[in-house]
């Protein structure tokens, strides 16, 4: 019987070709998103199920869980993938603005986890498999909002890991920096004039770094990785900026390591 994954967001990006990898690899595929008719390119896949969801709607949640089990036999990984970035001075930002980036990337996570743990603790097995980012470990200027979002999720699904192992549900974060999708294009852009000699530079800098990053498809090789990992490790640093900057954030001094991200992501502003 083949293995079967639950994708949220998986209308653009690393959702979308998380799901193509993983059918290619002989997999079911449960593509879901908010706007279906957004995954109609996917339909041309045999054993893809495209899927209504959104992740602040625990109905839209329960029934497509429901209708994965029923129509694949069962689900055996859930890849929580759905996300929103907003960037920029957090003065600016509306409560608004900051409620939807919670809602998405720390509350959608926590309503999908929620609704299929019952299911994993019956079968007394499962994976939940969420993209976080290298973001949640380290910060950048103009991600406050972002990277409160991120911790959150690291030091959840950190704790959550303890208290779901003696039910053998694996806890998996998938933590890439800079891919090449359509994330930095939906990125939504918020300032003011009062930061106007610091953020439009620091924002390009940042733009910048996705100019030579990989593709979305090193981070769908780790999801499949980390799915077929039998072990319990938490974390997978993926992309060629992830791994050595979590490792330096983890040896060097603090004033060291703000000092390289100040070096980078400052450049070419006036002091």
């Amino acid at each position: 019987m083949l293995k079967t994954i639950f994708i949220t967001g998986a209308s653009t990006g690393i959702g979308k070709l998380t799901a193509i990898y993983f059918v290619e690899k002989g997999w079911n595929v449960a593509a879901t998103m908010r706007s279906p008719e957004k995954g109609k390119d996917l339909e041309k896949f045999k054993n893809i199920k495209i899927l209504k969801l959104d992740v602040m709607d625990d109905e839209s949640i329960k029934l497509a869980i429901a209708e994965t089990i029923q129509f694949f036999g069962g689900i055996d990984v859930v890849f929580n993938n759905a996300g929103y970035a907003l960037v920029g001075a957090f003065e600016a930002m509306s409560k608004e603005h900051i409620k939807k980036q919670f809602d998405t990337n720390v509350f959608g996570v926590m309503n999908v986890t929620r609704a299929i743990l019952p299911y994993f603790r019956e079968k007394k097995n499962g994976v939940i498999i969420t993209t976080s980012s290298m973001g949640g470990l380290i910060t950048f200027p103009l991600y406050s909002s972002y990277h409160g979002t991120k911790w959150a999720i690291e030091g959840f699904m950190e704790s959550l890991h303890y208290e779901l192992r003696p039910f053998n549900i694996k806890i998996k974060n998938i933590e890439p920096g800079a891919i090449k999708t359509d994330f930095e294009n939906a990125i939504e852009f918020v300032t003011n004039d009062v930061y106007k000699n610091y953020v439009p530079k620091a924002h390009q800098n940042m733009l910048d770094s996705y100019k030579s990053a990989p593709t979305a498809e090193v981070v769908a090789k780790k999801v499949f990785q980390a799915a077929n990992d039998n072990s319990f490790r938490l974390r997978y640093p993926v992309g060629g900026q992830s791994p050595i900057l979590l490792f330096l954030r983890r040896v060097l001094p603090n004033t060291w390591f703000f000092a390289i991200v100040r070096t980078v992501v400052e450049k070419g502003i006036k002091k």
